[in-house]
């Protein structure tokens, strides 16, 4: 028996297989990496699912609320992230979908010689279940300091 499932906008056929065995029906987990500019420090912190559900479909540099990330009465604006894979996110590219690009001195190459450029792979700035790890920036501070909320992660 051959059972059709439905997979992130897509149709795979999974043969022998019920349709919550398939790997590739598992919601996306973000690892969110909080930067502090006040106290330049850095905290990682595991979103669950629900919490990562709720940011799909946002952009770089949309502002959150801090509660998806235990920092509740916190503002925070989402500065990038890359997929498994690795490949970053890039904010001018629309979408979240990998591209080839030709790129200078920006997200995703650092030349190693002045005027070098080179078409390397980037990701929309959109975020979407492919997405494993979203950088954060504290912009407005809540009641209770980091150190507190989060504790000494960093």
């Amino acid at each position: 028996m051959v059972y059709l499932t439905l997979c992130f906008r897509a149709f795979y056929i999974c043969p022998f297989m019920s349709a919550t065995s398939c790997s590739r029906c598992n919601m996306a987990e973000f690892q969110a990496n909080i930067s502090d500019p006040k106290d330049c420090k850095a905290y990682k912190r595991t979103l669950s699912e629900s919490d990562s559900s709720a940011l799909i479909g946002r952009s770089i540099g949309d502002e959150i609320d801090g509660i998806f990330v235990s920092l509740p009465g916190y503002r925070l604006q989402i500065t990038g992230g890359s997929d498994g894979s690795g490949i970053p996110m890039r904010p001018g590219l629309a979408g979240g979908q990998r591209k080839r690009m030709l790129l200078s001195h920006s997200t995703g190459f650092r030349p190693q010689r002045p005027g070098q450029r080179k078409r390397k792979m980037v990701r929309g700035k959109e975020l979407g279940p492919e997405i494993t790890q979203l950088n954060l920036k504290i912009i407005e501070y809540g009641p209770k300091t980091v150190e507190e909320l989060l504790g000494a992660e960093g």
